[in-house]
């Protein structure tokens, strides 16, 4: 027994048993009446990071809110471990309307706060004259509270909401008030504010639904390295790659765990899935050779004179052993997808759109400049960058609801252009799904209901109204109402956005099989690296062009940025004053010239992304206030 508890206890030291943090025990949830789940048991252990995965409307959504303690299953038990600091990310963190972002976020330190104002208080009531004995009390409890600060990371509250905030693109956002902001950027706020309080259990739904790449990769080298545990929906399989190392699937209301990423994972659920299927048809011939052999009994007992009760006897033995028998499932092998067919109309020539030294700026504010792209027939090319570089922009130029400032933008001879926009009839509100394809694709009300069945409206689904649809379900409607026009140039701006991951695969051996040329916006990595060859990246008001898929493009922009980087060292190396102002350690104030840029750089971004007066007046006072600080901190380096 004590040899036991010694292994026990070396294994629990050494990282080999791991403390439970969360029970499932035989949950089921109903929802109007159908069984979302029901019977299904899982744990979660410390420090795990698991990926939750399923079907759009298989029930993820559901089990994380339960895990999260914001709704309780109808029956069976989720147990915590005792005192655990859960976090979940609503879509929109409520009671901040009053607050700025930089204030929302500082409330994940609430009682790192309240213990700093208590140190001030203290440090105001010592300031008075008293006797020593209270006085020494005094100090000692100054002491105490402020060991504890310091070892609770008070004097890094600022540096790690400026860690975060870098990480998911908020620096801008820090000054203004939560209320003015967007849906998405409310979002992205919540999930700073979440990843700064740090809980015990972090349970994430989509978390990078309103992150550019950057931020999305960001986030990714965050999580690996998050000392609580963590559970996260995702249709990412890049992100969920870099991120999990177990794997809990939800289908048809039953939940398997996998012990691996989410790569193996799907390599070790194919394999399950035919050993499955052969055991199912194993039996299904067992189970036909017994009925067979009870038919063949009676018949022969039947023909005896008198009829043979033994044999009779032996036939009703072997039906009650083939009632005992537990009998397999059968495993779908093949469930229903989308069915995507697109076929180009007549090829297009072999310039498909050009940008001639292109530029583009918005009031006083150059968003790029010199651009230079050449797409020619069957490029399969992509554009990338920060939210707020340009992305879009370069699209609406080529679709024409935007017009360069300078330069010449030139579609090619017979390109007909087929266009998917991330927000999706996102003004339609009365019109049915069979109406809105009707409305593009001229068939009639027979022809579209085939249609839409292949893309999974079926039955009286067709007349629901669109303003009703998940975003899953509007990208399905708007990819129909693509595969049956007449195009040969795809223009799609994040098209994998609501797509589970299934439907993603379908998505991507569609295009693989278009044989005119695609320009796609996307930040979903796998499906950069599986279909685009050529790589538009927008930084720094230019736009660098890259052969080969996203991998390469990154290694080749790391590449330049350093390079970049070298050549300014190079440059203040050659200017004396430079070498005296390192000399005389300054070190400081150039840190701040480079805070004051990057501020300056997402206050441009902000103001090309709002159309409100009193913002863009506010914003404009902002951004000429950091301009103002950053040349009296260059005057300062100079003297």
């Amino acid at each position: 027994m004590g040899r036991y508890v010694f292994s026990w206890l070396f294994l629990f030291l050494k990282g080999g048993i791991k403390v439970i943090v969360c029970s499932v025990n035989k949950i089921a949830k109903m929802h109007g009446g159908n069984a979302i789940f029901e019977n299904i048991s899982f744990e979660i252990k410390e420090k795990q990071r698991v990926g939750l995965v399923g079907r759009n409307g298989s029930g993820k959504t559901t089990l994380i809110r339960l895990l999260a303690g914001e709704d309780l299953p109808d029956s069976g038990q989720i147990h915590w471990k005792k005192g655990i600091a859960i976090g979940y990310l609503t879509q929109i963190p409520g009671g901040y309307e009053s607050t700025t972002v930089k204030e929302v976020l500082k409330s994940a330190f609430s009682t790192l706060l309240q213990m700093e104002e208590t140190m001030k208080r203290l440090e105001g009531e010592m300031g008075v004259e008293m006797n020593e004995a209270k006085r020494s009390k005094l100090i000692e409890q100054y002491g105490s509270l402020q060991d504890q600060f310091a070892n609770s990371g008070g004097y890094e509250i600022d540096a790690n909401i400026e860690k975060i905030a870098c990480g998911l693109n908020l620096q801008l956002l820090l000054d203004q008030s939560f209320s003015q902001l967007s849906g998405g950027e409310k979002t992205k706020v919540g999930l700073g504010l979440i990843l700064l309080k740090q809980p015990d259990l972090l349970l994430l739904d989509e978390p990078t639904n309103h992150l550019d790449l950057m931020a999305v990769e960001w986030l990714g080298n965050f999580l690996k390295e998050y000392r609580g545990t963590v559970l996260v929906i995702s249709h990412d399989r890049y992100f969920l790659d870099e991120v999990v190392n177990q794997v809990i699937d939800l289908e048809d209301g039953e939940i398997t765990t996998y012990h691996t990423n989410f790569t193996e994972f799907v390599k070790e659920k194919e394999e399950k899935l035919l050993r499955e299927f052969q055991a199912y048809e194993e039996q299904q011939k067992k189970i036909k050779k017994m009925k067979e052999a009870i038919k063949r009994l009676r018949d022969w007992a039947n023909r005896a004179s008198p009829p043979n009760a033994d044999l009779h006897r032996r036939a009703r033995n072997m039906e009650r052993a083939l009632e005992r028998i537990e009998k397999l499932k059968r495993p779908v092998l093949n469930r229903k997808k989308i069915n995507l067919e697109m076929e180009a109309s007549n090829r297009s020539g072999n310039d498909v759109v050009m940008f001639k030294a292109i530029s583009k700026r918005f009031n006083d504010k150059v968003l790029f400049e010199n651009v230079n792209m050449h797409m020619t027939y069957q490029d399969r090319a992509a554009i990338i960058g920060e939210n707020g570089a340009g992305k879009s922009t370069l699209l609406k130029l080529i679709l024409e609801k935007l017009y360069p400032d300078t330069g010449e933008v030139r579609i090619g001879s017979n390109v007909k252009i087929g266009y998917l926009s991330q927000h999706i009839f996102s003004t339609i509100e009365n019109e049915t799904v069979i109406e809105l394809f009707r409305d593009v694709v001229k068939v009639t009300e027979g022809e579209a209901r085939n249609i839409l069945a292949r893309f999974m409206f079926y039955g009286y689904a067709v007349f629901q109204k669109v303003s009703q649809l998940s975003g899953g379900e509007r990208m399905r409607l708007r990819l129909a109402q693509l595969m049956h026009q007449d195009i040969n140039f795809l223009i799609l701006d994040e098209p994998t956005n609501h797509l589970d991951i299934e439907s993603r695969e379908v998505l991507e051996e569609t295009l693989e099989n278009f044989q005119g040329s695609i320009l796609a916006v996307s930040h979903d990595r796998y499906f950069l690296n599986k279909l685009f060859d050529k790589i538009y990246w927008i930084e720094s008001k230019k736009v660098h062009c890259f052969e080969g898929n996203y991998t390469r493009a990154r290694e080749k922009m790391a590449k330049l940025r350093e390079g970049s980087v070298q050549l300014r060292v190079e440059k203040k190396k050659e200017n004396p004053k430079q070498q005296k102002k390192q000399c005389n350690c300054k070190e400081n104030l150039e840190s701040d010239l480079v805070l004051l840029e990057q501020k300056v750089e997402m206050l441009d971004k902000k103001l090309l992304e709002t159309d409100d007066v009193v913002l863009l007046q506010q914003l404009y006072k902002e951004k000429e206030d950091l301009e103002k600080k950053w040349e009296e901190l260059c005057n300062q380096l100079g003297n």
